[in-house]
């Protein structure tokens, strides 16, 4: 007991210095297991590298696939392989239309021959076709193919032998219209009677308005005439006109024109034109024209 007891005896100064050893080792221990050490400049650092790092390998790669495929140099599209066509993107099926075509001693001469007789696809055939090498011959049979092409769609806009006294679409007079291809006796009326309507073509898209006026016909149309002069419309105020007045508007049918009135009596007159808008269903499509012909003041 004695022997335990030296070892173990301490005065109250060596106590305390031992209580406070403890201590802090027991701090030290808790700031280790709680405080996170890690640095996340460092592993902010070390990911701005590794994503350079993989950039520079994915440029490499793709410096590596260049290298790799296989150049295409100018060919005369008769004489494909299977394994040219391969190298192409040709399907098997595709190529043996092309040998089958070639086995009856039959040359394609330009994209589009060779497109129906393989039956490729559009984005296939715009990939490979800038590299097709005709002999000069047929480039030069292509070429006037592709001028007289130019020449009578140029011819088709406009009829043989026929001159035209304004390009003003608002101006034309039926003979003048007449002149475009496709546009008759009975369409020139039409059109004129609608243009007096409308009091003149404020917009080119009010053509597609004609009935039985087919789009290709427009675009013949506008390839000649054009509204230079804008109609002069007189615009009426909305809050004087009767019901049977407003109804005349070309772009206000019944049920608009009963809609604007019930508006106007819940606000008693209109102060701005804009408040159209405001009414429920209103077209908006139509309020660029409806406006042409009214006013609020």
């Amino acid at each position: 007991m004695n022997i335990l007891k030296s070892h173990f005896w301490y005065h109250k100064s060596q106590r305390n210095g031992i209580f406070i050893i403890v201590l802090l080792i027991l701090i030290l221990q808790s700031i280790i297991f709680c405080v996170d050490f890690s640095s996340e400049d460092v592993d902010f650092l070390d990911s701005i590298e590794v994503s350079k790092i993989r950039k520079q390998i994915d440029s490499l790669k793709v410096i590596e696939k260049a290298h790799r495929t296989p150049k295409i140099f100018p060919f005369n599209p008769n004489y494909i392989t299977d394994y040219k066509g391969y190298q192409l993107g040709m399907s098997l099926t595709e190529i043996d239309r092309l040998l089958l075509f070639r086995k009856k001693n039959k040359f394609v001469n330009s994209e589009r021959e060779f497109q129906k007789i393989t039956q490729v696809s559009d984005s296939l055939l715009a990939k490979i076709a800038p590299y097709f090498k005709f002999p000069d011959w047929v480039s030069k049979v292509n070429q006037q193919k592709q001028r007289k092409n130019k020449n009578s769609s140029k011819s088709n806009l406009v009829s043989k032998n026929k001159t035209i006294s304004t390009k003003d679409i608002n101006k034309a007079t039926k003979e003048d219209l007449r002149t475009v291809n496709g546009i008759g006796e009975k369409l020139s009326e039409r059109i004129i009677k609608y243009r007096s309507k409308l009091q003149g073509f404020s917009f080119e898209s009010q053509l597609h308005e004609v009935w039985g006026l087919k789009k290709e016909i427009i675009m013949r149309l506008f390839s000649i005439f054009t509204i230079i002069e804008k109609p002069i419309i007189k615009k009426r105020n909305i809050n004087a006109l009767t019901f049977k007045e407003l109804l005349k508007n070309p772009y206000i049918d019944y049920d608009l024109c009963k809609k604007i009135f019930e508006y106007k009596d819940e606000i008693a007159e209109f102060q701005n034109i804009s408040e159209l808008k405001n009414i429920k269903d209103f077209p908006m499509a139509k309020y660029d024209r409806i406006v042409l012909y009214l006013m609020s003041n």
